[in-house]
């Protein structure tokens, strides 16, 4: 770290229990020039104290400094800034192609006659594998173990790859299969609240902060870690030492007053609040929660709101430490001595929050009543669409036909091969209790053991139709679940282990049996999944699935009891008891204090202590993975999951001038909400789509595709599933549904259609509505998107992160303006696009598009430049931000 210039005398020394750290004051910074920052928000104190830590001098200044405080007279700022997080975190399917790229880097800076070795994380890095594991086997006490087994054997080729990224790369830490989700892993154990680093003969404590390669990274805002998702691109950037340029965010204050009713879980309050937060609109700015109904939350629950930032369209969902944070901190096993500095720090610092503490200020704000929180679930395609659970079953009914055009048919069932009951619209196929928003939050998940207990007492059975599954975020939970004796009765109605990982919310969901599936597909039916998850996008959970619902863990299993979203759970039984007597969900529900009853009973502090004692060691399989040490890889080229990109071929010392798009086609004509899975799935594929030709040309079989995500190493599957969504829709090519365009009139996978044109050296555009690449900070939506030969992408507004990626990648990302829309200007798709002025292009500056129509007419627009900053304009003149850094480590 660079010696801080110290503008503001900021620097001070804090003893705790006979040590000594040094830390940036913010006490002393307001005394010495910045007034007023004690009432800054407590998200933007830690971003205040990160510039004042930083100060350079070129990359922060005390002006960048000032700016912070300035924010206090609008309550939001137009400045820059360069922000340093403490340490970056991965999963998988994001980090297996981050290390490619860091591979790839080491072989280019050797061809430009640098040290290989200075491709190296300059901060902590840690790898979780978590995004492999499938529902292959369920409902039963082997589908762990053969999970395990299926996982390692699609996966052999990427993990073996990890084992030696692990030995190769410096600040660099793999956590193996089968331990647990990112983000839990990072709540329960990597997180500490206010970090370390001894420099020059100095202990230095700030607060822990970092990125991470998957939008889910906020849930460790609920342990006051600010934190946030960012594409592969950008984090790989991060642990090569360069700042995140970002604007001052607004904050949002969302006051929560009251507490919890009965009957009530973390998974309502959250969907509730997610809809609030989506129709307000918080896109790109910081949401801090605050108010006096945080001392009746845990801080599970606050966890459980802050997983959700991407779905409510935020930054992050930040929480400011307290004593619950202490009391979780201790309760998961952190060392007494890094809990005593983060209770000092936090009260020296303006940073802890008491009961009846003045509230901060912020940009805007809204409230919630607690007790106004009812159940309910979200669905059947957004997270943001709340449903009260008494409205479930009616609402089904309408969008039946608003969603499926279906109206004419709600009853209609088919038979099902070699069964004795039939399948029909409606009906839960998938009852998955997945996903970091609810497997960290005991509370809910004891829940659903307790109405599974209830069940099993009573004598009731999960539809045969259903496929069960439970699939923790940790190892932890399996102990609690055993010791509170809630393990058996899920067991007994089908919700067995199937691993410890992200299953159906990231489309890891398995298939369906064969004959369930064959009748969705042979009767046109649309068949339901109920999920615990985050995410429920179309086309995501399973390709037989069109309708996803999220609930809390306690609902899906009521929702499996039922069979059906016809049901109305506050109304029609469940079943009937051993004696033919109706059974309803009230009758099976757990009163809260038998949840925290049982919670006090079954949690310890032992259990997080003895599961995370030897956390990278992994079991035996990964111990047994050979691998050819050195710092350089040595790529197969036979490999069908790792292969070395082509981002740095025939790369030069220097940046060739950006030249205007001319003459560009138009690839695809996309509505509102397109997603990052959308633009890059990550889940199963088939084989008569182009990633599926190209690996039955390899002699892959079908049933070892695996997935999108986990082949994210190739470049060659993942540019043929770029726009490759089942249920994507090109209005280019009316009438079909999934990654399909049209060249010289003929409708063709749009893989083919880009590569007709790359050879022809042609570039395309991509033309899009709003909310453009929502969703899961999938860096490969915007890789695919460059290596298909998209130059720019003009939508009506993007989500933050793909925005962000997509210049990252060097594809010019261009916003209507004054309202107008693809459609309203009459673009039908055959038409020619020229983009000039990229020669002296500034952020945010106006950009001329021309448009040559079919009949020869012309029509020139202008559109905003969403380059925001002048780092970004660096990124892109080096045609990406992995040239830009290479080309200056080279140096």
């Amino acid at each position: 770290m660079t010696k801080s210039l110290n503008s503001f005398n900021a620097k001070q020394s804090l003893e705790v229990n006979g040590k000594t750290y040094h830390y940036f004051s913010l006490i002393e910074a307001e005394k010495n020039g910045l007034p007023g920052i004690s009432k800054l928000p407590y998200s933007l104190k830690v971003v205040l104290e990160n510039l004042l830590r930083f100060e350079d001098g070129r990359s922060v200044t005390a002006d960048d400094i000032r700016a912070c405080a300035d924010w206090l007279k609008e309550r939001r700022s137009s400045a820059e800034i360069s922000y340093r997080p403490a340490r970056v975190l991965m999963q998988d399917f994001t980090g297996v192609p981050a290390v490619v790229d860091l591979a790839a880097m080491r072989d280019a800076a050797s061809d430009l006659g640098a040290d290989p070795q200075a491709i190296n994380p300059q901060v902590p890095v840690d790898l979780v594998i978590d995004h492999s594991v499938m529902v292959d086997h369920f409902g039963n006490e082997r589908a762990f173990g053969r999970n395990v087994e299926l996982e390692y054997e699609r996966n052999g080729e990427r993990y073996e790859f990890l084992r030696w990224g692990q030995q190769a790369f410096d600040n660099f830490r793999v956590v193996p299969p089968g331990t647990g989700i990112c983000h839990q892993v990072n709540l329960e154990y990597l997180a500490q609240t206010v970090w370390t680093r001894d420099e020059d003969g100095e202990t230095i404590a700030y607060p822990d902060t970092l990125v991470g390669t998957d939008s889910h990274t906020t849930m460790v805002n609920g342990l006051s870690v600010l934190g946030w998702g960012v594409g592969g691109i950008e984090a790989e950037a991060a642990m090569l030492g360069q700042p995140i340029s970002m604007l001052i965010p607004e904050v949002i204050g969302f006051k929560l007053t009251g507490s919890m009713v009965e009957g009530t879980t973390a998974t309502d309050l959250v969907l509730t609040i997610v809809e609030m937060l989506r129709q307000k609109g918080v896109v790109g700015k910081f949401v801090e929660f605050y108010g006096p109904g945080l001392d009746h939350l845990t801080l599970e629950d606050q966890a459980t709101i802050a997983n959700m930032a991407p779905e409510y369209g935020a930054t992050c969902g930040f929480f400011p430490i307290d004593s619950d944070t202490l009391n979780y901190l201790d309760v998961t096993g952190r060392d007494q001595d890094r809990i005593a500095l983060v209770e000092s720090y936090a009260k020296a610092q303006g940073m802890f929050r008491e009961s009846g503490s003045e509230d901060p200020v912020f940009t805007d704000g809204l409230e919630l009543d607690l007790s106004e929180v009812v159940p309910c679930i979200s669905g059947p395609k957004r997270p943001q669409d709340r449903i009260t659970l008494d409205a479930a079953a009616q609402t089904f009914t309408s969008v039946m036909d608003s969603e499926f055009g279906k109206a004419g048919e709600l009853q209609k069932r088919g038979d099902v091969d070699g069964k004795d009951h039939d399948l029909g619209h409606g009906d839960v196929v998938i009852a998955a209790i997945t996903s970091c928003t609810n497997t960290s939050n005991p509370s809910v998940l004891i829940g659903a053991g307790l109405v599974a207990r209830k069940a099993r007492e009573k004598g009731l059975s999960i539809k045969p139709w259903v496929k069960p599954s439970l699939a923790p975020g940790s190892q932890v939970v399996t102990d609690y679940l055993e010791k509170a004796g809630v393990q058996d009765d899920l067991d007994a109605l089908g919700f067995n282990l199937v691993g410890y990982g992200c299953t159906t919310c990231i489309g890891n969901s398995g298939p369906l049996p064969p004959e369930i599936s064959k009748a969705v597909q042979d009767h046109d039916l649309v068949a339901c999944s109920v999920l615990s998850g985050n995410r429920n996008f179309e086309g995501r959970v399973n390709p037989d699935v069109q309708a996803n619902f999220l609930a809390s863990p306690p609902l899906v299993v009521a929702y499996a009891l039922a069979g059906s979203l016809y049901v109305d759970l506050t109304k029609d039984p469940l079943g009937e008891d051993k004696e033919g007597n109706p059974v309803y969900l009230k009758d099976i529900w757990p009163s809260n204090a038998e949840i925290a009853a049982l919670m006090r009973e079954a949690v310890s502090r032992d259990m997080f202590v003895s599961r995370y004692g030897d956390v990278f060691k992994g079991d035996a399989e990964w111990q047994s993975i050979e691998i050819e040490p050195g710092q350089t890889y040595k790529w197969n080229s036979g490999s069908t999951y790792v292969q070395n990109p082509p981002y740095f071929e025939g790369m030069s010392m220097q940046p060739k001038p950006v030249e205007d798009v001319k003459g560009a086609r138009i690839l695809s004509l996309f509505l509102d909400s397109i997603t990052t899975d959308h633009i890059s799935p990550a889940g199963a594929f088939k084989k008569d789509t182009p990633a599926g030709k190209y690996l039955t040309d390899r002699q892959v079989a079908a049933r070892d595709f695996n997935s999108y995500g986990s082949r994210r190493g190739n470049h060659e599957i993942m540019m043929r599933g770029t726009f490759a969504n089942i249920r994507i829709k090109n209005q280019l090519a009316p009438g079909t549904e999934g990654g399909f365009s049209v060249k010289d009139g003929s409708v063709q996978p749009m893989y083919d259609v880009a590569m007709a044109y790359k050879a022809e050296d042609t570039p395309l555009v991509v033309f899009g509505g709003k909310e453009y690449g929502t969703g899961s900070s999938r860096d490969w939506a915007a890789k695919g998107t460059n290596l298909l030969g998209v130059r720019a992408v003009i939508v009506e507004s993007f989500e933050r992160i793909h925005r962000s990626n997509l210049v990252g990648m060097g594809v010019l990302p261009l916003q209507f303006k004054d309202g107008q829309s693809w459609q309203s200007i009459g673009i039908k798709g055959d038409e020619e696009i020229t983009i000039l002025g990229l020669e002296s292009l500034h952020p945010r500056q106006d950009v001329a598009v021309q448009i040559k129509f079919a009949d020869g007419s012309e029509k020139t627009i202008q559109t905003l430049c969403r380059i925001d900053t002048e780092d970004e304009l660096d990124y892109f003149k080096n045609g990406g931000i992995l040239h830009y850094v290479l080309r200056g480590l080279a140096a």
